[in-house]
């Protein structure tokens, strides 16, 4: 379920440049359509995050894929740029509601003494739907008829069996409420402030992990056609696929890595992934994007495992919801800002140029991060 849930965040993004020429939209209006999922990721985050505490697992996750076989039926019947809009949306809200659902979920099924194993086993379906998302997209585009709604009506297919799978999933979580009424809806995020000093360099390296992620998903296809000269859907997608399968596969054989180390390593490698996507954009070449690719994987299966067990870490336990929370509205905020950046100076400006200002933000902040971490682990609250 949640590989279904990230892999409809993502069929899209090889497809994004079939949209623009369809519809005739700017990379301005692409990196907004792309950042409207991070609305409802921020939306179901805060407001719908603890539905399924209430009511329980099932009730929540049957009606969220049925949301997401919506969402589906929207880019298929898309006849304008408003439609994407709505689509984005509809999606982001899904995402936000299946993972946090699902992963709960897993803690419970996996028991008290296996939560590492289960919050391992809910990162890695998390990348894998972000891995194989884009190569259903681009290969169904690629080699099929219809490219603009084959990949979507698979995509509801997949969501359907899952969904018949979900109803026959034994339910771990008794309802405390009946009526619709009686649900709590509000919202709750924060950091106490003892802990906000340790906080900081997880949270920094959640936003520009992400931010590199959303650079991947939103831009790399375009960046494909107009640097690269290939307008294949299905190499997009390849590329894509690549930075998720490295993610994959680094988070399951580097699982014995401690969190601090992951995350130090994680964000030291976004300096040279960053670096060869700048120069694979200058010299036209695929083999140093592809290079990129498999470094930015890397750096995103550490970061993320890192940074997210440290604030786990760190977290007291009468608020570890609102401290985790924080944590991901990092990451979402990480995930659209940049991209909006980049098309609008590359807009302005030549797109290397939008680039390169981009690989130096990523830079600073993550040497930001490497610095406050080393400084906050000496002071690091131990968790109550």
């Amino acid at each position: 379920m949640i590989a279904v849930a990230f892999m409809g965040s993502v069929v899209v993004s090889p497809l994004y440049p079939l949209y623009q020429r369809k519809f005739g939209f700017s990379e301005i209006t692409l990196t907004l359509v792309y950042a409207t999922y991070v609305v409802g990721n921020v939306a179901a985050l805060l407001f719908f995050g603890q539905i399924s505490d209430q009511v329980g697992r099932k009730r929540v996750s049957l009606p969220a894929l049925a949301l997401a076989v919506a969402g589906a039926l929207v880019f298929v019947f898309a006849a304008g740029t408003a439609w994407l809009f709505v689509a984005r949306l509809v999606f982001g809200v899904v995402a936000g509601i299946l993972s946090g659902t699902g992963t709960a979920w897993l803690a419970e099924q996996y028991g008290e003494s296996e939560r590492p194993r289960a919050t391992l086993v809910a990162a890695t379906a998390n990348l894998c739907g972000i891995a194989l998302g884009p190569l259903l997209g681009g290969l169904l585009a690629e080699f099929a008829p219809q490219p603009l709604e084959l990949p979507f009506l698979a995509y509801a297919v997949l969501a359907i069996v899952v969904a018949v799978a979900i109803a026959r999933t034994p339910e771990t979580r008794q309802p405390e409420v009946e009526h619709v009424g009686d649900l709590r809806l509000q919202a709750r995020i924060g950091v106490p402030r003892d802990r906000i000093g340790a906080f900081a360099a997880p949270a920094v390296t959640g936003f520009v992990i992400f931010a590199l992620a959303g650079l991947y998903f939103a831009l790399v296809p375009g960046l494909l056609i107009r640097d690269l000269h290939q307008s294949s859907p299905a190499v997009g997608a390849a590329v894509i696929f690549e930075f998720g399968a490295f993610g994959v596969a680094c988070t399951v054989l580097a699982r014995g890595l401690g969190s601090r180390l992951a995350m130090t390593v994680g964000l030291g490698l976004l300096l040279p992934a960053v670096a060869l996507v700048v120069s694979a954009q200058a010299a036209g070449s695929l083999p140093l994007l592809l290079g990129a690719a498999s470094l930015a994987g890397v750096a995103l299966a550490l970061g993320y495992r890192g940074s997210l067990e440290t604030v786990n870490r760190i977290a007291p336990d009468e608020r570890r919801a609102e401290v985790v929370s924080s944590y991901y509205l990092a990451c979402f905020v990480g995930n659209s800002v940049p991209v909006i950046g980049i098309g609008v100076l590359g807009a302005w400006s030549a797109p290397l140029t939008a680039s390169i200002a981009f690989a130096c933000t990523v830079a600073l902040l993550s040497v930001a991060a490497l610095v406050w971490q080393q400084l906050a682990g000496h002071a690091e609250p131990r968790p109550r």
